[in-house]
């Protein structure tokens, strides 16, 4: 299944326009869902994209956004506080609810993860909540600031370093994350928990995933992340959470209409569907089908190659092909082939065999690597490089 992505705009808890974006299924949407990114994240982090794109492919509208003050949502962060984004939450499922339907799913990574659990008692229609390396209770964020507690405490305020970025943290900030405690919360949820959470999580520790599924009412599931880091650093890990998250939340919602199989291409034909709304593209080959998108900064979602790496895959496969079958022919003992392509425009006028000298061309540098028996013919290690 194909999906969209729509800019999506609403009003926060506390009056500020915050920015989303909105994966929706090809077809109506079965549920709908909202995504809360983790404390020094935002909407377009790996999580936050993977994920929506997974649940909307299994029938699921799902909704990520900016914090307020955050992304490109209006505010100011540092007047923010743990209550701010609970309040951003319910907000955003107040939205989705006025647009299409309210949400049944709410998910969190870190500390959205900790407001996730604060809001679904506000949110009525929500029968699952997911929960991304999140602590038990919010004010374990405040570990992150223990070297400027002491300023904190003298002046009001202190500018921290988290990940890279500065952040203003206010005394309000810490004084709000420790009036919510999430246990009587949990207990009282009455909604399907899973919680995803590394065992080598090093800024929020495996035990707040215990807790919290202590704390937890059947039904109740944890999905361990062996080898993760507390962001899903590789894409590999998000894809996971992604594809778990999608079968657990089956359990829980109406089962999604049987999608019409198109029939078979011929050979040698191809179809390329699209709205008009987005980048991303169905692409349908024979039986097979498969998809072309934008990255973001070219305002697609990123979900797929774009039509030029699609190209130089098309082209590195020919060519790789070719070579395998001409080896076997000549019975030479080629073991593997490895082409890498370029693709890059230059002026024309810089080209020697261009019949034209104004303007720009497309230029494809490929680069060949053979390995076979360095015994019986020169392959093992080879390289050549041609321009087309």
């Amino acid at each position: 299944m194909t999906t969209d992505v729509e800019r999506f705009e609403f009003t926060g808890g506390d009056g500020q326009t915050l920015s989303a974006r909105l994966h929706l299924p090809a077809v109506d949407p079965i549920a709908c869902a909202v995504f809360a990114h983790c404390f020094t994240c935002s909407k377009d982090s790996r999580a936050a994209r993977y994920i929506s794109s997974a649940l909307a492919e299994k029938g699921i509208a799902t909704l990520r956004f900016d914090f307020t003050g955050l992304g490109e949502s209006e505010g100011d962060f540092d007047g923010t506080t743990f209550s701010h984004n609970v309040n951003d939450i319910v907000a955003a499922a107040n939205a989705l609810r006025e647009a299409y339907q309210a949400p049944a799913l709410l998910i969190g990574h870190s500390l959205g993860g900790s407001a996730v659990l604060a809001a679904a008692g506000q949110i009525p229609e929500a029968v699952g909540v997911a929960t991304i390396g999140a602590p038990f209770e919010p004010k374990h964020v405040a570990r992150l600031f223990d070297a400027s507690l002491e300023e904190i405490e003298a002046n009001g305020q202190a500018d921290v370093d988290l990940g890279g970025r500065q952040f203003t943290i206010r005394k309000s900030f810490l004084e709000d994350l420790q009036k919510h405690c999430n246990a009587e919360q949990i207990g009282s949820m009455k909604k399907a928990l899973v919680v995803f959470h590394s065992p080598q999580d090093n800024v929020v520790g495996i035990d707040n995933a215990r807790m919290i599924y202590k704390a937890a009412r059947h039904p109740k599931s944890f999905i361990s992340l062996d080898g993760a880091d507390h962001l899903l650093g590789r894409p590999s890990d998000s894809r996971y959470v992604a594809d778990v998250l999608a079968a657990w939340a089956s359990r829980y919602l109406p089962e999604q209409p049987a999608e019409e199989v198109p029939e078979d291409t011929p050979e040698g034909e191809v179809v390329v569907e699209g709205k008009t709304s987005g980048f991303l593209q169905r692409i349908q080959a024979r039986h097979l089908t498969f998809a072309a998108d934008e990255p973001l900064d070219k305002g697609g979602t990123d979900v797929a190659p774009n039509p030029y790496e699609l190209l130089l895959a098309g082209l590195g496969a020919c060519t790789s092909m070719t070579l395998k079958m001409y080896a076997g022919r000549k019975e030479w003992p080629l073991e593997a082939v490895r082409v890498t392509l370029r693709h890059d425009r230059v002026h024309a006028k810089d080209c020697e065999d261009c019949d034209k000298d104004d303007g720009m061309i497309d230029v494809i540098d490929k680069k060949l690597e053979l390995e076979g028996d360095a015994c019986s013919i020169s392959l093992r290690g080879a390289r050549c490089t041609e321009r087309c």
